[in-house]
């Protein structure tokens, strides 16, 4: 198992009464284990769908997609919520804490779900905010922390659980320019000491410049953008 992430044919349509409006068609990607993946893209070209699809969050018009070897499309509902426990870390441009817990608490939340015992979850959660260098601010609210502190706790509670593959949507888009650089170097970090795979979608060339490879999202297709600049 060399792959974390397979998509063959992927195609989304969206059916509005009698218009059809066609986001991706028949995208074809293969993530390899420990790959960062950057894919840029103006707004509205289908990154968040595309990520929506790779996630088990919406399904696709048709296509496969594969995490690990495991088809998603013969999972049920609890199951692929299960898969996306165990396999799958979501990062999105705004950092979705809940504002009301710590951290600490935030980031422990997808092991307890999981079943994991509340002070295994802490212990595992202080030493991932350790490693996004927040170990000192565990137990602090989201409403006490800067706006990249925030993002680092989002990052750290989407990577607790090990997962093989994490996906991110626009990470950086609200932060300024020296915060974003500051994220995308701890998840090139963070992507070399854990082996996990990335794929990040965004908008900004720059950025996407950090991962292994790069990839543009245009007219439901993926194409190199190295090719496009031959």
């Amino acid at each position: 198992m060399n792959t974390s992430l397979q998509c063959t044919g992927l195609s989304k349509i969206y059916q509005q009464g009698t218009l059809e409006t066609k986001v991706l068609t028949a995208l074809d990607l293969t993530v390899e284990k420990g790959e960062s993946l950057a894919i840029v893209g103006s707004s509205g070209c289908g990154k968040s769908t595309f990520l929506h699809l790779a996630g088990a969050l919406d399904t696709p018009t048709s296509g496969q997609v594969l995490i690990n070897d495991v088809d998603i499309a013969t999972l049920s509902e609890s199951e692929k919520a299960k898969l996306r426990n165990q396999h799958i870390g979501f990062v999105y441009q705004f950092h979705h804490l809940m504002m009301e817990f710590t951290a600490q608490e935030n980031v422990a939340m997808p092991l307890l779900i999981r079943g994991v015992p509340v002070k295994k979850a802490k212990i595992l959660a202080d030493a991932m905010l350790a490693k996004v260098n927040l170990g000192h601010r565990g137990h602090h609210l989201p409403s006490e922390l800067s706006g990249g502190e925030r993002q680092r706790v989002a990052i750290a509670r989407a990577l607790v659980t090990e997962p093989s593959l994490v996906l991110a949507d626009e990470p950086t888009g609200n932060l300024d320019f020296d915060t974003a650089e500051q994220i995308y170097q701890l998840i090139r970090e963070l992507n070399q000491q854990l082996k996990t795979s990335f794929v990040i979608v965004t908008h900004d060339l720059t950025l996407a410049a950090k991962m292994d490879r790069q990839l543009r999202l245009i007219h439901g297709k993926l194409s190199s953008i190295e090719a496009e600049e031959k």
